[in-house]
């Protein structure tokens, strides 16, 4: 099932080029914080399922283009990402790279990047304005958490994965010397994180360790490659998470960019794309107002 956010945080099953809302199939009580129905919904899943199904033959198809996407789990409690986790990718930074060479995912672990940094399909990537840093797209798969765990080892990590979406990590780079700020911060700004175009259960990707992923800017392509060269996979990535806190439903596991990694910039047009996962192209542009701090 394809499951995607859209307009004031409605939920919606897609098929083909329609959605269609079913978000009467959810507790009332939601109207109140619609943000968190996606993670009420995938903590529910067994019992919601029906439920959902029901609604959707209930509903009225709306036009995929006539709904504004949102991320198809937009209030998730942590952010996780890998770094380093694709060989070719390591290195190509130069000294703009913080990894230290020859340490991957499993040695360095993860790190987070901010909840409120989530976009949909339907917005725009957002550069600081004024801006001269460099800035640079990461093409990865997504994994939205489907069940609750801690110290997950790593035979049973896949029975805690509700499902997938593309991820652009969005990033400003160091400057050796002059600009060296923490990574989780460069990779926070507003809208640096987008995710969509909407979730899709774990039942249709059977083999997430074997997806094309490529990613486009202006119709160029600059990252291709596929998810069975990551160093570390997404069952040892969830022992690995897991090791040190408990995830939770709604959670979104960022596994790693290949190689390819370049910068973008306002005017530009960034498109990601991941074998049974979907697509989404995002427009690229300069925030509206100037921080009072700027970047």
């Amino acid at each position: 099932m394809k499951i995607a956010v859209f307009d004031d945080h409605r939920v919606g099953v897609v098929e083909d080029t329609q959605v269609f809302d079913v978000t009467a199939a959810l507790p009332e009580w939601l109207q109140a914080l619609p943000s968190q129905r996606i993670n009420w919904l995938i903590a529910h899943w067994d019992a919601v399922r029906v439920p959902v199904q029901k609604a959707r033959h209930l509903a009225t198809p709306l036009a995929l283009a006539s709904v504004r996407l949102l991320p198809p789990s937009p209030a998730p409690a942590h952010v996780f990402a890998a770094p380093a986790n694709y060989r070719k990718h390591i290195g190509e930074l130069g000294d703009r790279a913080v990894a230290k060479a020859g340490r991957s995912a499993r040695e360095q672990g993860f790190f987070l990047k901010a909840p409120g940094s989530l976009v949909g399909a339907g917005d725009a990537m957002l550069l600081p304005r004024g801006s001269t840093r460099r800035f640079d797209h990461e093409s990865e798969l997504a994994v939205i958490v489907g069940k609750a765990g801690r110290n997950i080892p790593r035979e049973k990590a896949m029975e805690h994965v509700f499902g997938y979406a593309c991820l652009i990590d969005a990033t400003m780079r160091i400057e050796p010397g002059v600009a060296e700020e923490e990574r989780s911060m460069r990779k926070s700004f507003e809208s640096f994180t987008p995710l969509g175009p909407y979730l899709v259960t774990a039942d249709e990707v059977p083999n997430p360790g074997a997806l094309q992923n490529r990613l486009w800017v202006n119709g160029d392509v600059r990252q291709q490659a596929n998810t069975a060269d990551m160093i570390v996979d997404i069952p040892e990535l969830i022992e690995l998470i897991s090791s040190v806190l408990p995830i939770a439903p709604g959670d979104v596991i960022a596994t790693g960019t290949p190689e390819g990694v370049g910068p973008f910039q306002a005017g530009d047009r960034v498109k990601i794309e991941i074998e049974s996962v979907g697509g989404m192209e995002l427009p690229v542009r300069e925030h509206s107002h100037r921080s009072p701090r700027p970047y």
